[in-house]
């Protein structure tokens, strides 16, 4: 009995010195990172002078992020819409061929949803997007960084800025308001940041540079936008462009794209005209705008020559509107107008500027040419019609 247990266990113990030498390279290849398969950092070693520079920017990054994502909110919106039934399977030529559709003229429901962002302007829950994200939708929903959502009142919207203004009731400790810088200190080159919820991805950072600033003529708004090459796509509309302070200075609001994608060219309200717009918003609830009634162009070349102008600056009327201030004051197409209250007009968008930051019910003086001679005029700035 004793020799079987003696033979045993020195079986046992040459088994398990066996299975022990074939399998220490898999258990230290598998699970411990000093083998020939990994190479570790050395804790001890230091950045070199440009990469400490670098980190430093980096750590500046996650500082805006840190500061601002709380102010960055996702807005999902809804709205129900009636379709007809069949709509390709209705018209004279169906019912040639199969006899009249019986479900024709009969509608369904169908919801549709589209998602936006925001920026948080204050505790007391206002909040500032774009007036596409919230057009002719039903029902707005907000949700915070902390995944918290909240039902939006729509509290007034402007097409032509493309502004609009939310109000949530929420905790006051829970909202944190970002900080809104001045849009007419940024110039080309410098950082430009955004954050929002691109193609639906909650909480997105992306970084570029300032493009170009001034950028007019994009559409019928006469305003001048903040061009930038951060990543900017559906859904990032509304949200915030920052500076390296995480500084608010524009409101992301339109890409130009063939495709539909970033191809680095994206255009952001500047905050100063936003702000403008939402604090009108608030008091009125819609945005009372100065016109005057014409419809201008800038003067290139070609036009100079045909009208054979001496100057190189103003804006060319084309047409204006019977009954108007314009009309009023005796300003007739082919006029060019140089100057408005006593400011040089450069182009039609300069003029367009400085027709919208008047006010309501005040005269002003024009100096425009007519077949070359200089005419000094007042006009009445009035309400822009519905």
């Amino acid at each position: 009995m004793k020799k079987f247990n003696k033979s045993s266990m020195l079986a046992v113990a040459a088994i398990s010195l066996w299975i022990g030498t074939f399998l220490s390279p898999i258990l230290t290849c598998g699970f411990n990172n000093s083998g020939s398969l990994f190479l570790n950092a050395d804790p001890n070693t230091k950045s070199s002078a440009a990469q400490a520079q670098a980190i430093t920017l980096q750590n500046a990054f996650e500082e805006v992020f840190d500061k601002v994502s709380p102010s960055v909110v996702s807005i999902a919106t809804e709205r129900t819409v009636n379709l007809n039934m069949n709509p390709f399977m209705n018209g004279p030529f169906f019912e040639r061929f199969y006899g009249r559709n019986p479900q024709n003229g009969k509608q369904y429901q169908q919801k549709q949803t589209g998602l936006g962002s925001g920026v948080i302007l204050n505790t007391e829950g206002y909040i500032l997007t774009n007036h596409h994200v919230i057009k002719d939708m039903d029902k707005l929903t907000v949700k915070l960084k902390d995944e918290k959502t909240y039902d939006a009142k729509l509290i007034g919207s402007d097409e032509l800025m493309d502004i609009a203004l939310l109000k949530i009731d929420a905790p006051k400790d829970s909202i944190r308001p970002a900080t809104l810088g001045n849009s007419e200190q940024v110039k080309v080159g410098n950082w430009a940041i955004a954050i929002g919820a691109p193609l639906g991805f909650e909480q997105s950072f992306t970084v570029g540079v300032v493009s170009a600033i001034q950028r007019g003529g994009l559409n019928s708004s006469g305003l001048s936008y903040l061009q930038t090459d951060a990543a900017i796509n559906q859904g990032n509309s509304g949200g915030p462009l920052l500076n390296i302070n995480g500084e608010v200075i524009g409101v992301n609001s339109m890409i130009a794209s063939q495709s539909g994608g970033s191809v680095g060219i994206g255009f952001a309200i500047p905050i100063n005209e936003a702000k403008r717009i939402a604090e009108e918003i608030k008091t009125n609830g819609k945005v009372i705008r100065p016109w005057i009634g014409v419809e201008i162009y800038s003067l290139n070349e070609q036009l100079k020559e045909e009208l054979k102008l001496k100057i190189d600056h103003g804006a060319l009327v084309n047409q204006i509107q019977r009954g108007s201030p314009a009309d009023q004051a005796g300003i007739q197409i082919m006029d060019v107008i140089t100057h408005f209250d006593g400011k040089e007009v450069k182009d039609s968008n300069d003029l367009v500027s400085m027709v919208r930051a008047g006010k309501v019910g005040k005269r002003v003086e024009l100096k425009l040419i007519r077949k070359n001679n200089e005419i000094i005029t007042s006009i009445v700035l009035r309400a822009r019609p519905n």
